[in-house]
Formats: structure tokens, C-alpha cells, sequence
């Protein structure tokens, strides 16, 4: 099943995104590498979200960001701990949506619009490992870049960083 393809990659992806998400130091949300980046709050707060869009595109045809957008419930956190608890309650859902799909909705076209015009549609299948995984991926990647910028600890990700030599 799909699923079974699907599900080691995401508890492997979401895991250490998890230890990403854990060491961002105390009193830095609102840092920012330059004016035009997210502060850190903010790029961390985006992580946890991309897990909910993986329910949307497993559960719907599609999301336009105008109308469903004006509704899509954001995370606020301000503190490392609400920030973890609101992504593993995203995780658990993205999850058991992953879990719950049966195969041959993989393959069933959903669309991202803005205001009715279609960016992009694809097969489910595509737009979760696309836009979902990879995009989760991409700005981990730029979140551990900000936690070496500030000081704080970079766990190991896809294999030992300078701070962690474990915990692959």
C-alpha cells in the first residue's frame, strides 16, 4: 500500500524536524538573519503548518489561498513548547490522513489556486511528497541554518552535525 511507502519517511522527516524545532533558543522568535527572511518564530510557526497541509491534500480536492486561505487555522506559538505541541498535534493528524487514504486517491488530482486561478495541480501523491515533505525539508534546512547563526545547537539531520555527533 502507499501508505507503507509513505509513512517511514514521514515519522523518519517529521522526528527530526521535531529536534530541529526543539532547540530554538529561548527569547530568539523574533530574530531575523536579514529584513526580508522570517524571523525565527515565524519560519518555525510555517513548519508546523506545512504538516497540516498534508491533511488538506489528502481530505480535499484542492486549497485555494484566497477563500480557504482566509480560514486556514495558523500557529502562534511564542514559546519552544507551544511550538511542539501544536506541530505534534499537526503530525498526528497529518499522519493518521496518510494512514487513512486509500490507494487509489494517491493518484486523484488536487489543485493550490489563488482567487480561482490554478497554480498548480498534480496527483496527491505528488503533492504530498512535493509540497508537502520536501517543502517541510526545505525550511528545516533554512531553520537549522538560523540556529547556527544565533549560537544554538544544530542536531544531527541527515547525519552528524558539528554539534551532534549521534542521534542518526
Amino acid at each position: 500500500m502507499i501508505r507503507d511507502i509513505l509513512l517511514p519517511e514521514f515519522d523518519h522527516e517529521t522526528a527530526t524536524t521535531a529536534k530541529v524545532l526543539a532547540n530554538i533558543p529561548a527569547g530568539k522568535f523574533d530574530w531575523r538573519p536579514h529584513d526580508k527572511s522570517f524571523t525565527m518564530g515565524e519560519l518555525a510557526n510555517h513548519l508546523v503548518d506545512i504538516l497540516a497541509w498534508g491533511v488538506a491534500t489528502l481530505t480535499r480536492d484542492g486549497f485555494d489561498m484566497q477563500t480557504d486561505g482566509a480560514t486556514f487555522e495558523r500557529s502562534k506559538a511564542t514559546t519552544v513548547e507551544q511550538l511542539l505541541a501544536n506541530f505534534e498535534a499537526n503530525r498526528a493528524k497529518a499522519r493518521a490522513a496518510i494512514e487513512a487514504t486509500p490507494d487509489a486517491d494517491y493518484a486523484k488530482p488536487w489543485a493550490l489556486a489563488a482567487g480561482g486561478h490554478t497554480i498548480f495541480s498534480q496527483p496527491k501523491a505528488g503533492v504530498l511528497r512535493g509540497f508537502v515533505f520536501n517543502h517541510a525539508i526545505h525550511h528545516r534546512g533554512q531553520l537549522s541554518v538560523y540556529l547556527r547563526l544565533t549560537g544554538a545547537l544544530v542536531p544531527s539531520i541527515y547525519g552528524p552535525s558539528a554539534d551532534d555527533s549521534g542521534g542518526m
